[in-house]
């Protein structure tokens, strides 16, 4: 599914016969079908990932999708909005040892997002904390906007001037996260001997049709209505983003960061960054992008384009490269995140983070960014086709393999 790196635990590969009856480590992932949970659903359960053998519990809001169900996971749906629900779908967990909060929801405003997704990870917390009296670790999910501010006040606000450090002090502005922050070491400090970990990616390489910030899948869905219109693939960004340096954050690299930080002596109650390593331009994967999909491309900068505008009418067009190539019934409101496209890709000040913390606590893990980036021919097959209806759709040999498959 991605590149090479320096884990032991990259190849995804599960070794049943070989693994011992027993688990080690139990963890609860909440968020598991999101583009980390994915990708922690994967890894937990191989036969060589620290801290294993691990038995795994999956949280998510909606049923149980077609390309999840291979996972070796037991799967629990569940609104962890909801404080009811949680308590009774979660209270009978009292073998958690490990906790994964990989999950988020969006509303508005940063008032509204600090609200409910400081409420979502505190249902969690105070329905799993009490009864589960293993508990090691606590791991939650942030990001780069930490550094950054909120979306609504991009542009607004200064941010913290790059390379961004894990010990920069937080912005006077509202922020989820720090919300986040504060309810996990409260909580935290309830339980003696628990311990917690925040990891902060940025931009996220990885696949899941359950996303709110997928921009791989956005971008292959918008190279395909590309494909089948016959029209060049136009970047629609700042000159800034196209010509600048960037870094993004492999979600495999960072369920691999995770596992480290959970199982790891030395990584305990820290904040690390979380990013593949290397840097990369726009430019260059557009490049590559627009090799895959067998088309033309151009960059103009004289007027301003956007994904959001792009494509607003382009719900037909989608529905016609479903049918024609048999794809997985999809609609493109599902699959391209343009609002979130449009915001990383027309930033006019650059922003690249410090991976030097990890690395003196030990985390040495990596990947290739134009690799990483998901355009790998060969992967496609070991993919999941709903996952990947947007290449598929311009590699029509795809369709063939199995729909709701491995």
């Amino acid at each position: 599914m991605h590149s090479s790196s320096s884990s032991a635990y990259n190849l995804k590969k599960f070794d049943s016969d070989n693994a011992p009856a027993k688990h080690h480590s139990v963890a609860l992932v909440v968020g598991v079908t999101g583009i980390v949970g994915n990708s922690l659903a994967e890894i937990l359960p191989l036969s060589d990932t620290p801290g294993g053998p691990w038995k795994v519990y999956g949280v998510a809001r909606r049923p149980r999708p077609p390309w999840n169900a291979d996972h070796p996971i037991h799967y629990i749906q569940c609104d962890v909005s909801d404080s009811q629900q949680t308590n009774e779908k979660l209270s009978a967990l009292t073998d958690v040892t490990h906790i994964f909060y990989v999950a988020w929801t969006s509303r508005p405003t940063e008032a509204e997002n600090s609200d409910i997704n400081g409420r979502m990870l505190l249902n969690v917390l105070n329905t799993v904390i009490p009864i589960a009296p293993n508990l090691l670790h606590i791991c939650l999910q942030t990001g780069r906007k930490h550094y950054m501010g909120p979306f609504e006040l991009l542009g607004k606000i200064k941010p913290h001037e790059p390379p961004f450090h894990e010990d920069l002090p937080r912005l006077k502005v509202p922020n989820f996260y720090y919300t986040q922050e504060d309810i996990l070491l409260t909580e935290v400090n309830k339980k003696q001997g628990l311990t917690w970990s925040v990891h902060r990616p940025g931009v996220i390489f990885g696949f899941s049709p359950y996303s709110l910030m997928n921009i791989v899948v956005s971008l292959c869905a918008y190279a395909s209505i590309c494909k089948h219109q016959g029209q060049a693939l136009k970047f629609p960004g700042s000159q800034a983003a196209w010509d600048g340096f960037c870094d993004a954050s492999d979600a495999d690299l960072i369920a691999e960061h995770e596992i480290w930080a959970a199982v790891d002596p030395f990584a305990k109650n820290q904040a690390f960054n979380c990013s593949n390593g290397d840097v990369f331009k726009w430019k260059h994967l557009w490049e590559v992008l627009a090799e895959k999909f067998g088309l033309e491309y151009s960059a103009e900068f004289d007027v301003k384009l956007t994904l959001e505008e792009m494509m607003k009418d382009k719900d037909w067009v989608w529905d016609e490269i479903v049918k024609e190539k048999n794809l997985v019934p999809t609609k493109l409101e599902e699959i391209g995140g343009w609002w979130f496209a449009d915001i990383i890709l027309g930033l006019n000040e650059l922003h690249l983070d410090s991976m030097n913390k990890n690395k003196e606590y030990g985390f040495v893990g990596f990947r290739n960014s134009k690799t990483s980036f998901g355009l790998v021919p060969g992967d496609g097959p070991s993919m999941v086709v709903a996952t990947w209806n947007a290449w598929a759709s311009c590699v029509p040999e795809l369709v063939a393999h199995n729909a709701d498959g491995t």
